[in-house]
């Protein structure tokens, strides 16, 4: 997909810019400034309670409390998504390095292999619920085609199974193989392709690794916990809200992306992108930031939702747009 064409056509023939909630400059550069000393804290926290879990489930294995000790872990794993999503805009850490060091790590435990999704993820940000060019990142909200049951199965620990034939594993598996998929074709710069190709290679021979220690040992533990937590996690309650039933083709992230509030453990795992129109808005401020940004720009914002009052209206979203394919729920925004 060329640049011109990203000009010319979808998102782009609707408004030249973005909206961007009004924000004094020495606001907004105090707000984007770094943090070490954060980046660590929430790192530190997150590894000692993932290990703590990791544990439980060892000692807990092939008995019935393994089932919570597990869910807990394989939830708390999936908030590595988060880690890798701060480190991936380079907003976790002030440090560079230490931003693509837990990048990588984090897109291995994500499933998320690190050049494909650096590409992509640029792409959500700069063409948000876009259909030309094509948005990955909400293909399993704005633009999936659901049945109320099939929304609801979603949310069933590990159901991905059923599904894992377009599972990122198997995504992974064809660029190993050096096969071409849309999301490569479309995203990924020719001259970056190969390091796409090598790194989920890399992923790859992890995988055998954990299986080939698995069949050492003569346990499934390695598998679980090392390969297949994200089936497991109930991330997605949270995560699903971020653009599910709005709007497509919009300039404004107030209409396609959605604010929620959380409890503070969901929060953590989270790491504060419950504040998603803020992140989208302001990209380059780090999530541990975003609960001030909101104080300040607030009487521009829509009204944050609990996960309770999303799903109100999420779930008759998903009904409705089973029907007619262009339904999207509409925003109230502040008129300033």
């Amino acid at each position: 997909m060329t640049e011109t064409k990203k000009i010319q056509t979808g998102i782009n023939n609707i408004s030249e810019e973005w909206f961007r909630a009004n924000i004094d400059r020495k606001t907004l550069k105090k707000l984007s400034k770094r943090s070490d000393f954060e980046g660590w804290k929430h790192i530190i926290i997150y590894a000692i309670s993932l290990t703590t879990l990791c544990a439980l489930s060892v000692y807990a294995w092939e008995t019935l409390w393994f089932l919570p000790a597990y869910l807990a872990y394989c939830t708390l794993w999936g908030g590595a998504d988060a880690i890798w999503h701060e480190c991936g805009h380079g907003t976790a850490f002030k440090n560079r390095k230490l931003n693509k060091f837990f990048y990588n790590i984090a897109s291995f435990m994500n499933n998320f292999e690190p050049v494909r999704w650096k590409w992509s993820h640029s792409l959500h940000h700069s063409y948000t619920a876009s259909v030309d060019p094509h948005d990955y990142e909400v293909d399993g909200s704005i633009f999936a085609k659901h049945t109320f049951l099939s929304f609801i199965l979603n949310f069933i620990p590990g159901i991905g199974f059923f599904t894992i034939y377009k599972s990122l594993y198997v995504e992974i598996i064809k660029h190993a193989l050096g096969i071409k998929t849309d999301v490569m074709k479309d995203c990924i710069p020719e001259d970056k392709i190969k390091d796409c190709i090598n790194s989920s290679r890399t992923f790859v021979l992890l995988w055998i690794l954990i299986i080939a220690a698995s069949i050492y040992f003569s346990t499934f533990l390695p598998i679980f916990l090392f390969l297949i937590p994200k089936f497991f996690g109930i991330n997605g309650i949270w995560g699903v809200t971020q653009h599910m039933g709005l709007k497509e083709n919009a300039k404004d992230h107030r209409l396609s992306t959605r604010s929620v509030r959380l409890n503070p453990i969901f929060s953590f795992i989270y790491w504060k992108m419950e504040y998603h129109i803020e992140h989208h808005m302001f990209p380059m401020i780090p999530s541990y930031n975003l609960p001030k940004l909101y104080d300040v720009i607030k009487d521009q914002m829509p009204e944050p939702q609990t996960l309770y009052q999303a799903y109100r209206e999420i779930i008759p979203a998903v009904i409705k747009k089973s029907k007619n394919p262009d339904y999207f729920i509409a925003v109230q925004v502040p008129n300033n």
